[in-house]
């Protein structure tokens, strides 16, 4: 059997076609012993495999042996059911890996946004629980500066104009600061402030549009606005919560396999993706 090319496995009553080298990546496990007809527990009935285990959970299994990473959906919480399988085919890495359920399992995420509004200018300040997620939005958010003349709050900026972008201030890894909006400087010039957040290409003067397009942003990237609240009704001081269930940077896990030797499991953080 060994030299066929295409396998089908009925597990549980799901059906399963996969290449003979999928399910030979781990030379020592169950599968690939099935194919030398090592293994009593997968009989053989119609040019098909049956294995009575549960089939659901045996997508994942596949998918595994596919891609040599664990991806679970943001909503699984089967672990330990998972790592018992694993462990039933011989997996041992992925189940060792499974056993980390620290590594796997997603976590809620708390995002706070601070709006403030003085005479002609806007104030933000935002704080994250997660690090990451606060400098992937620096990194979205611009600020633009320039001396304009007679420049008034809802005025766009004159394209003859160049604009000088802002380094953001950031307090520490978890909170971002910004400002926007216009202000006098001696000599009856507006120094002018405009905020652009990607991939909106505006550049927004007014903090009431800004707050519109940051909102709109974090609703879009999966955020949910739990609360909003008034921290201070003398300062003007607008505070808005988001959440949302975000899986950790060390999600993805990678097994190799090194030469000469049985299978090395360790754990590979993934990199976040821009704007994620």
């Amino acid at each position: 059997m060994s030299n066929r090319e295409v396998v089908v496995l009925s597990v549980g009553g799901v059906r399963f076609v996969t290449r003979a080298s999928t399910l030979q990546q781990f030379p020592e496990s169950r599968l690939a012993r099935m194919l030398n007809d090592d293994d009593q527990e997968f009989k053989l009935v119609n040019g098909e495999f049956f294995v009575d285990r549960d089939g659901t959970l045996f997508s994942y299994i596949m998918d595994f042996l596919r891609t040599l990473q664990v991806s679970l959906p943001t909503d699984f919480s089967d672990y330990q059911r998972l790592q018992r399988e694993a462990d039933f085919y011989g997996l041992y890495p992925l189940a060792d890996l499974l056993s980390q359920e620290h590594l796997l399992k997603p976590r809620l995420e708390i995002l706070e946004v601070r709006f403030s509004l003085q005479e002609m200018q806007a104030f933000f300040r935002i704080f994250g629980s997660c690090s990451t997620t606060v400098e992937t939005l620096a990194e979205q958010i611009t600020v633009f500066t320039g001396q304009q003349s007679g420049q008034s709050w809802n005025s766009p900026f004159p394209p003859q104009k160049p604009l000088v972008p802002l380094p953001l201030e950031r307090p520490s890894h978890h909170d971002v600061v910004f400002q926007c909006g216009t202000d006098y400087s001696p000599g009856d010039q507006f120094v002018a402030r405009y905020v652009s957040i990607k991939p909106d290409n505006r550049k927004l003067i007014n903090g009431t549009n800004v707050l519109g397009l940051l909102l709109d942003t974090l609703l879009k990237d999966g955020f949910r606005l739990i609360s909003t609240r008034t921290v201070s009704s003398e300062e003007k001081v607008e505070c808005y919560i988001f959440e949302r269930m975000k899986r950790p940077a060390g999600l993805t896990v990678t097994v190799n396999q090194t030469p000469g030797s049985s299978v090395v499991a360790r754990a590979k953080r993934s990199q976040v993706q821009k704007g994620k």
